[in-house]
């Protein structure tokens, strides 16, 4: 192997390199048994970081707007109890936030097919504490989706 194939394996990322190296890893939600494209199939990264994007600039607007005026340290703290609670009861409920709405996301329950509040408040809480939502397997949820056992899907 010359330097040009190692630096290209590192570049493209493990997941390529197995495939390279001959592992079939299928493609993501095929062991949860979602479909490979459209409609149920597994939400990509692009499109949850932009609804994840546009539901905190929703809660830092309100933030700012309705409870600290403009004072803008206490802004981010507030915000984030703000995205707290719309996700937990947006979630819990709906199945959906606004930016996931937006985004044509829903997050389901592996097992039922509907989130339960209990199992979308476990899981906003993860959520907010940022490492969980970056460690991700094979399928791209991340363990906050594991550990709540629910998958995020396009509608």
């Amino acid at each position: 192997m010359d330097n040009r194939q190692a630096i290209g394996s590192w570049l493209s990322g493990p997941r390529a390199a197995m495939e390279e190296a001959g592992a079939d890893l299928g493609y993501r939600g095929e062991q949860l048994g979602l479909p490979e494209q459209g409609p149920g199939s597994i939400a990509r990264p692009g499109r949850r970081l932009g609804a994840l994007a546009v539901d905190w600039g929703l809660c830092l607007l309100i933030a700012y707007g309705l409870i600290t005026d403009g004072y803008g340290q206490a802004t981010s703290n507030w915000a984030l109890s703000i995205f707290f609670v719309m996700s937990a009861l947006t979630v819990g409920t709906l199945g959906f936030t606004p930016g996931k709405r937006l985004f044509g996301l829903r997050v389901l329950a592996l097992d039922t097919g509907t989130v339960n509040p209990l199992r979308a408040l476990l899981r906003t809480l993860l959520l907010c504490l940022a490492l969980p939502a970056l460690i991700w397997d094979r399928d791209g949820r991340g363990l906050h989706d594991r550990l709540a056992r629910t998958v995020e899907v396009r509608l």
